[in-house]
Parts: C-alpha cells; sequence; structure tokens
C-alpha cells in the first residue's frame, strides 16, 4: 500500500522557478488509502523512538503530520512560516536554495526535554528542516529525528542534517 501511495506524487518542472523540479504531493493528500500508508510508514520506521509530539513544517508538513498524530496518538506542534502565529517562542531565518525564509515556533507547546520528531514533506537542500530542528532545541526539546515522505537525495539534505536520524519513505 506504501509503494502505490508514494506512486501518486508527480514531478513539477520549472515550478516555483524555471530549473526547479516541483514534487507535487497532492495526488497522495487526495487519496484518504494513501494519507493512512504513509501514516503508517512514518510509525513503523519510529516505533519505540519514545516521541512525544510531532513538529510538523509549514505547509504540507502540517498535512501529513496531523494524520501522522491523529493515526498514532502524538500531538502536533506547527512550526510556521512568519508572521502567522500569535505567541511566538523561538524565530529563526535561513536560506532556501533560492532565497531566503523565516521560521517560528508557537510559545509554550513544547516541554523541556520533550522528544520530537520533526515532519515534513520533501527533503531537499535540508534548510528548512535544519530550522525546524534548531526551532525545537531552542525550545527545549530533543529531536529524536526528521521524517519525510519524499527526499531529493541528489541535493545533499541529508548533507544539512548531519548527526541527525533522517527517514525518507522514499528516496529520488
Amino acid at each position: 500500500m506504501l509503494d502505490r501511495a508514494l506512486d501518486l506524487a508527480r514531478s513539477v518542472p520549472d515550478f516555483p522557478r524555471p530549473g526547479v523540479l516541483f514534487w507535487d504531493l497532492t495526488p497522495v493528500l487526495a487519496d484518504a488509502g494513501a494519507m493512512a500508508a504513509v501514516a503508517d510508514g512514518f510509525a513503523a520506521a519510529h516505533d519505540g523512538d519514545g516521541i512525544a509530539v510531532l513538529a510538523a513544517i509549514e505547509a504540507r508538513g502540517f498535512l501529513f503530520g496531523a494524520a501522522f498524530g491523529v493515526r498514532h496518538g502524538y500531538g502536533v506542534v506547527p512550526v510556521r512560516k512568519a508572521g502567522k502565529l500569535p505567541a511566538v517562542e523561538h524565530r529563526l531565518e535561513y536560506q532556501l536554495e533560492y532565497g531566503s525564509a523565516t521560521l517560528e515556533i508557537p510559545a509554550g507547546v513544547i516541554e523541556p526535554g520533550q522528544r520530537v520528531l520533526v515532519v515534513d514533506d520533501v527533503l531537499a537542500t535540508g534548510g528548512t528542516a535544519a530550522a525546524a530542528c534548531e526551532l525545537v532545541e531552542q525550545a527545549g526539546g530533543i529531536v529524536t529525528g526528521v521524517c519525510v515522505v519524499l527526499e531529493i537525495g541528489a541535493l545533499g539534505g541529508r548533507d544539512r542534517l548531519a548527526g541527525r536520524s533522517v527517514t525518507a519513505l522514499r528516496t529520488l
């Protein structure tokens, strides 16, 4: 079932800019069985990790994190783009492959020492995932790993996450 779910992902050339190959997971999101398979794939990879909560990265990471959390009993902390949270605990600006961005984590939702799994849709260059890990740690959490649906191996995202456990359900 997981292979069928992952086969639904489609590549979109030249989005959001010329030369970028975007991986669209909308067909996976639109299929309830595929979403369940992804959530179960995440759970199988992290069974026994002692996870207390998931940190889901905006925006598609929210959807996969929420499905995983509801299906397997975890709360979800949103890691948001700047200006979207009413109460911000920490903020971090970082570099993307085609610009810069800022992420924020909400105040008072990660307890010191809490074990946190970072969840997103695609691991490309690793900048967003690395920033999310840093925010979780600034909030006092312990990052148990990073879990993504797809990894674009040629872009070297794992290198930015050196020393961290990284799980990809499929590497392209």
